[in-house]
């Protein structure tokens, strides 16, 4: 079935007064229940609910007289009724889908709010790929907003992306209706240093009466956080240990909690809240990424609050994390996020606060899933065929665009390598001894070191940058390819045999984009993703079971790493520290500058 069309608060309110009066019948009426009511923090047994119009009209303890001739009434079975959940920070893209299928991915799980950061396919198709996104977000029958992409190229001058986006494009964007604010700021050094650019895309958000997302990636939590800070973020999602989330919050943020496919820093700053008592309100969950598998096999928010909870959290206010914390953040606590009246009628029913199981989610009034399967539809955009034809690395690679050039006469090297950390964002700065053969530096399996490559992939310029990276416990002959490498999007190859790179590479360049793994000479898992080389239009469910194949096949080359792909995706991302590798060379994050391959040769 359809979704209702949906109404305004001031169109549907004379609706809402008149069935509250009693004067009019509901559409809905939800009872035998027991309320979780996130603005006092408690849970109301025997507390009913009546819609009309896609949102709530009553709550309270007797809705009978809001039922009529037509109402629909909706036994609970002593169900809580809590908010439809909202992610307050994610990537639709990271989920490898497109809009539609990622919300159809979740709304069973329970999310009927996404707060989304298109920035992924802003560096590959630019406002054009933006407004894409946007406008799919909108056809969907739960509640997609949609947040302005800030840093296309992420880090100016230390990489090269597909477009840019300037003040121009932000100022444009923040007059479409879907739009709720600026996505996280993500050139952090920018704003501490007052570029004019990023100063100028935030003031363009604040003028327009709309939210700037933070992302400050860096431990330091003195002068260069308070100038950050004073630039206008509104939040940060990149803390990873409690001074993180403390400090945020004390300077006037929201501090993020994110539980991802692979970020785990919830539980290492939950303590702020119930250790150090800070006031809850100022904390939001999250899951920034999280890769088809995850949602279709553990769950998306409802996840993130299970996990809260798990680490001590109380259920009712891990329920606030995630509910009208979230809504208030952006300005619209008087529209969703909770049940009370004139809000979107976005509801769960689950038996148990602690475990979440998700018996049926109602969004706007409609029951769009129950049981895990969902109800409605979730229209597709038109994607153009300009989406689909995003690889263009230009001519067919071969193990000689692989080689790492040795310096001349060098026997032995002394390199920087790419430290993997599992389960986080963050890399390690890292070296090795490496040996010389034939003028090629050679990875080496015994101390965990195997190769990594950036193919450019958005002009066909045929550039390849070479270097090494530590954590992912490959052996043998083997090489895994993505054209998913956050933020450029450029194509990221590790391996250890430059013949499967090259092939690995090829095969992308072929399909027009997705994730490739090779061991001993022959392709053992594909996942395609033709819509920019990020997406798939297919189900969740065909997709996941792709990518659980993909993680597999990272497992037969040696990987004992949780979600490495995550890792994997993440290894261009020039505004985390500490090393990165981008179209330009090896970036030292720490620095934000291009550093050597090599320290030392000998």
């Amino acid at each position: 079935m359809k979704a209702t069309p949906f109404k305004t608060w001031a169109e549907a309110a004379p609706e809402l007064v008149a069935v509250a009066a009693g004067r009019a019948p509901a559409d809905l009426v939800i009872r035998g229940g027991k309320l979780v009511n996130v603005h006092s923090r408690e849970v109301l047994d025997g507390w009913q609910v009546a819609v009309k119009a896609g949102r709530f009209a009553y709550v309270g303890p007797d809705a009978s007289h809001c039922i009529g001739d037509g109402t629909e009434v909706v036994e609970a079975g002593g169900d809580y009724l809590i908010p439809g959940l909202c992610d307050g920070h994610m990537h639709i893209e990271s989920g490898m889908l497109t809009p539609a299928e990622f919300a159809r991915a979740v709304t069973p799980h329970g999310t009927t709010t996404m707060f989304t950061d298109p920035h992924e396919i802003a560096n590959v198709m630019g406002l054009e790929g933006v407004r894409l996104m946007h406008d799919e977000a909108l056809l969907q029958p739960v509640n997609i907003y949609t947040q302005m992409p800030s840093c296309a190229p992420s880090a100016p001058g230390l990489e090269t992306t597909g477009y840019e986006i300037g003040p121009e494009e932000v100022a444009e964007a923040m007059t479409w209706p879907g739009i709720i604010g600026l996505g996280e700021m993500m050139n952090y050094p920018g704003v501490v240093a007052g570029d004019p650019k990023m100063l100028a895309e935030i003031a363009a958000t604040q003028e327009a009466g709309k939210t700037v997302g933070g992302h400050y990636a860096s431990p330091d939590l003195g002068p260069d956080f308070a100038a950050y800070v004073a630039g206008g973020p509104a939040d940060d999602h990149e803390g990873t240990q409690e001074a993180d989330a403390m400090m945020r919050v004390r300077q006037g943020m929201r501090a993020m909690l994110r539980l991802g496919s692979a970020w785990y820093d919830v539980k290492a700053q939950i303590t702020a809240v119930t250790e150090k008592g800070l006031d809850p309100r100022n904390f939001i969950l999250c899951t920034d990424d999280c890769h088809s598998g995850t949602l279709v096999n553990e769950g998306h928010m409802n996840r993130v609050v299970r996990h809260a909870i798990e680490c001590g959290c109380e259920p009712l206010i891990a329920l606030q994390m995630a509910t009208v914390n979230t809504a208030t953040h952006f300005g619209l606590e008087r529209e969703l996020g909770s049940i009370a009246p004139g809000r979107r009628a976005d509801v769960i029913l689950t038996p148990d606060l602690r475990t979440l199981p998700i018996h049926r989610v109602y969004a706007r009034g409609v029951l769009v899933a129950e049981d895990g399967v969902a109800k409605v539809e979730f229209p597709h955009g038109d994607w153009p065929a300009k989406a689909r034809a995003s690889v263009n690395m230009g001519a067919d690679k071969t193990a000689a665009d692989f080689v790492v050039a040795a310096p001349a006469g060098a026997n032995r090297v002394k390199a920087k390598v790419i430290g993997v950390v599992e389960n986080q964002a963050p890399t390690k700065a890292l070296t090795a001894e490496l040996e010389v053969a034939d003028g090629a530096v050679e990875g080496d399996p015994a101390q965990d070191v195997c190769q990594i490559a950036l193919v450019e992939r958005h002009r066909a310029t045929g550039q390849v940058t070479n270097g090494f990276v530590s954590g992912f416990g490959y052996q043998g002959e083997m090489a895994i390819a993505s054209t998913v490498a956050h933020d450029s999007h450029h194509m990221i190859v590790v391996g250890t045999s430059r013949e499967m790179m090259a092939k690995a590479a090829n095969r992308l360049a072929e399909i027009g984009g997705g994730v490739t793994v090779w061991k001993d000479g022959a392709e053992i898992a594909l996942v395609e993703l033709p819509v920019a080389g990020l997406m798939s239009d297919d189900l969740a469910q065909n997709v996941a079971a792709k990518a659980q194949a993909m993680v597999e096949a990272m497992a037969a080359c040696g990987c004992t790493l949780n979600n490495a792909y995550m890792q994997h995706s993440l290894l261009a991302l020039v505004v985390i520290p500490e090393l990165r590798i981008s179209d330009m060379g090896l970036v030292d994050v720490t620095k934000f500058e291009v550093t050597d391959v090599f320290e030392a040769t000998t």
